[in-house]
């Protein structure tokens, strides 16, 4: 017996009535389905609507149920459910009787389904944050290992100046770090129970709305029914969060492509998450780094799809919402499977720290520092640009690096040159003159991995605190 089926008289198509249900992937929510009934139940028995027999026989076969899907994953597989909340009814009712119809009393599908998205939201978000605590904890670790390494930093994709090849990984834990307070702003907003919003109007009994959300660990009740019922903002300010994460995740593997390039030659890719040619023998292609720009591609399409969905919708809830729900959980899958497999690459990859320091000390990397040499030494900032540049014009006809130059040379383009100038083009002094909370200087970069040590465990903290 469908839910709704009292005020009809001609059966559903039978194509249609396929098409339209959401089961097979609706199904995602049946733990929150359960919790959230359970809730409903309890409130129900407060509101003298079950006896207290009726409460712990709802309580015991939702309890059964979760339990025997559990055991016999091909109970939803022979379902014949038209969503969730269906399958719920019909296998509580099959357990325990008609008590199992007094569920539904006081409440609507349209609240059951924003409750459980809400609860899902809760728990991926927890999970995800404890999956880029660990990525960042690999970035980290990796700072550690690479000592005083350093390598080139690129603007515009050309090389610019030398910095710590630490440095360079804390950029993308400071991405990373951002993506996980992001989720985390998005889990307040998330958190507050629909629960007694009923259809649209408001629960027409007398349900204790904060009971059932404090049963279910909400901060809150929703402020209205109408809102409660319809509202996906969660979901679509959660899974543009998500594409944030995959579009830093795709900056990250473009790098590491490029990177591992003969080219370049300052990473070696894991042989464990690389594949070969069918035709080259000799290749061995970033897979995973390449699979990992793709799925951005796909999450942010998600996110476009719940934008475009919900733009035009009028108030309050429309069927169009179920639609809502697969780019959600496609969005929570591809990201959970990638973050996992990214910390693995980062733990296996090796750095070529030989090749980045030659890089780093070539190429007029050291032309700022070699500005700055005379900005110290009283010269205008912009006089000392181009005193520089046409020193850079020199060693490049003359195929040298600045080091090369006389100071007869030198003192063509400006006469506060001196001999110490030498020194300041050396990698350690370049690496020194950045010494700004944020720079590359060593002590710095000491200082920031220390820093985002704590932030890490902070991270931790906050995460099991909502386990």
């Amino acid at each position: 017996m469908k839910m709704w089926s009292g005020r009809f008289r001609q059966p559903l198509d039978p194509q249609f009535d396929e098409w339209q249900r959401s089961f097979k992937f609706d199904v995602r929510l049946l733990p929150y389905e359960i919790a959230a009934s359970s809730a409903h139940a309890r409130a129900l028995k407060d509101a003298s609507i079950l006896t207290s027999p009726e409460l712990i026989s709802i309580l015991e076969g939702l309890d059964q149920l979760g339990k025997m899907v559990a055991a016999s994953p091909e109970l939803i597989a022979k379902a014949d459910a038209e969503d969730v909340h269906h399958f719920v009814e019909q296998q509580l009712v099959a357990l325990i009787g008609e008590t199992g119809y007094k569920l539904h009393s006081g409440r609507s599908r349209n609240e059951q389904i924003a409750t459980d998205l809400r609860l899902y939201v809760h728990d991926a978000i927890d999970r995800l944050r404890t999956g880029l605590a660990e990525l960042c904890t690999v970035l980290i670790e990796c700072g550690e290992h690479s000592g005083n390494s350093a390598m080139p930093v690129y603007t515009h994709m050309q090389r610019a100046e030398p910095v710590l090849v630490a440095h360079w990984l804390l950029a993308y834990f400071e991405m990373f770090i951002r993506d996980a307070e992001r989720l985390a702003d998005c889990r307040k907003r998330t958190n507050v129970c629909p629960l007694g919003s009923g259809a649209a109007a408001g629960a027409t009994l007398p349900l204790n709305r904060r009971a059932m959300a404090d049963d279910l660990g909400f901060d809150g009740i929703t402020s209205n029914s109408i809102d409660a019922t319809c509202d996906r903002d969660f979901v679509l300010e959660f899974v543009n969060a998500l594409s944030l994460l995959a579009l830093h995740l795709s900056r990250w593997a473009e790098e590491m492509i490029l990177f591992s390039s003969e080219e370049f030659g300052f990473v070696h890719l894991p042989e464990a998450y690389s594949t070969g040619s069918s035709a080259m023998p000799q290749k061995k292609n970033p897979d995973l780094l390449e699979l990992t720009r793709a799925k951005a591609a796909r999450v942010i399409g998600n996110a476009t799809t719940l934008l475009i969905t919900v733009k035009g919708l009028p108030l309050a809830y429309n069927k169009d919402l179920q639609e809502t729900q697969e780019p959600l959980f496609d969005a929570v899958e591809t990201i959970e499977s990638l973050l996992p497999l990214v910390t693995n690459w980062i733990r296996s990859a090796e750095f070529n720290y030989a090749r980045m320091q030659e890089v780093a000390e070539s190429g007029f990397m050291n032309a700022w520092a070699a500005a700055t040499y005379l900005v110290n030494c009283g010269v205008p900032a912009r006089l000392a640009h181009e005193a520089i540049g046409k020193a850079v014009q020199l060693c490049i006809a003359q195929n040298c690096e600045l080091k090369d130059l006389s100071l007869d040379q030198l003192r063509e383009f400006n006469p506060k040159f001196g001999r110490d100038f030498y020194d300041s083009l050396k990698l350690d002094a370049v690496l020194a003159i950045h010494n700004v909370p944020g720079g590359t200087a060593p002590a710095r970069v000491e200082q920031a991995l220390a820093d985002a040590t704590q932030k890490v465990e902070s991270l931790r903290e906050r995460v099991n605190a909502h386990a």
